[in-house]
């Protein structure tokens, strides 16, 4: 689900980018694919929910995420109404808001999501030392920051200056980190959904119990009546 998450956001943004047309084939297959498996996942757990009231609550990034702003709205489209293409763009920022909150779990797992600021303020900085020091534009110096931080390193350009050269060790340092803190996240993520449906078995077992114990007691008090009768009567 994280996948198809990531898979749609990209899609969308790429939208937003003119670089593709979502509501084009094969696009537009993919996209209905996967807010298909949204709706039946959503719907899935809604009907197997016992509180549904709070399942709804707990749960609006998914029902956001589920807003169909493609073919539903086909007719609407059709007919080049510039308010209706207004519509058809927000509902499309929503959706992609509700997709980017199905992955808030995991970005707030392990502090990752602290990290991912502190990283995206390094790189700004770096690129900025880069910039400034190797006399380059931003955007070049944005592109090696990025490059360097993912250890990807290219080598199209490179720091010759002693600032442009710190700014890089920066950038190293946490591009290593970040990868170090993806990896832990995710390893916590799965452990502590493991935890959580061991919780509740714990918790559906400690009811059982319960139950059987008030069974038993009232089963005992039933027979602690009849031996009464029984003397009683001999």
């Amino acid at each position: 689900m994280a996948v198809l998450s990531i898979a749609s956001i990209f899609m969308i943004v790429l939208d937003y980018a003119k670089s593709i047309d979502i509501t084009a084939y094969p696009y537009n297959v993919f996209d209905n694919l996967i807010l298909t498996i949204f709706t039946i996942d959503y719907f899935g757990r809604l009907i197997a929910s016992k509180n549904k009231r709070k399942f709804i609550t707990s749960n609006i990034w998914d029902l956001l995420s589920i807003i169909p702003v493609n073919q539903a709205f086909y007719f609407f489209r059709a007919a080049r109404i510039f308010r209706i293409f207004i519509l058809l763009k927000l509902l499309r920022l929503v959706r992609l808001v509700g997709l980017i909150g199905k992955l808030r779990k995991f970005i707030n797992t392990n502090g990752l999501i602290y990290y991912i600021y502190v990283s995206i303020a390094v790189l700004i900085i770096g690129a900025s030392m880069y910039s400034i020091s190797e006399k380059v534009d931003f955007a070049n110096a944005l592109w090696w920051s990025i490059t360097t931080a993912t250890t990807v390193g290219y080598g199209d350009i490179s720091p010759t200056t002693s600032i442009g050269k710190l700014a890089a060790v920066m950038v190293m340092i946490i591009g290593i980190g970040f990868i170090g803190m993806l990896t832990s996240s995710i390893s916590n993520f799965f452990i502590s959904i493991d935890e959580v449906n061991l919780k509740e078995e714990l918790t559906k077992l400690h009811e059982e119990l319960a139950k059987m114990h008030n069974e038993n007691v009232q089963l005992n008090d039933k027979l602690d009546r009849l031996e009464q009768i029984i003397k009683k009567k001999n």
